[in-house]
């Protein structure tokens, strides 16, 4: 990913759980909240509600993949976290890309920065 790193540690993102703000969508709920960096931190989460292994791992690399994606068209400085729901294991990547390009990156300008 060209213009992001990882988020790893789990204080950033409890963080972001407790003080960012949210949208949600009925495959994913994306966290976001500014980091004052010149470069995003992205964080995916599968809980045990999914499924198995291979339905996390599956739902982890979709979202990898749409946010692989649409990552050019993403606000910089900022820390995303995106939480998997259980629907999403059934959709494909090009339909996750296409609802983060038509309404989440949208959404996350809208709850960052006050832009339509």
């Amino acid at each position: 990913m060209l213009y992001t790193e990882i988020l790893n540690n789990n204080r950033d993102f409890l963080a972001l759980y407790r003080k960012g703000k949210f949208t949600a969508s009925k495959n994913i709920v994306i966290y976001v909240r500014k980091n004052n960096l010149p470069f995003n931190r992205l964080g995916i989460t599968a809980g045990k509600k999914i499924g198995n292994a291979v339905h996390r791992n599956r739902a982890k690399r979709i979202i990898r993949q749409a946010y692989r994606e649409n990552e050019l068209a993403m606000p910089l400085g900022i820390d995303i976290v995106i939480v998997a729901r259980s629907s999403v294991c059934s959709a494909k990547s090009t339909e996750l890309s296409g609802y983060l390009k038509k309404y989440g990156i949208p959404e996350i300008n809208r709850l960052l920065f006050g832009l339509s």
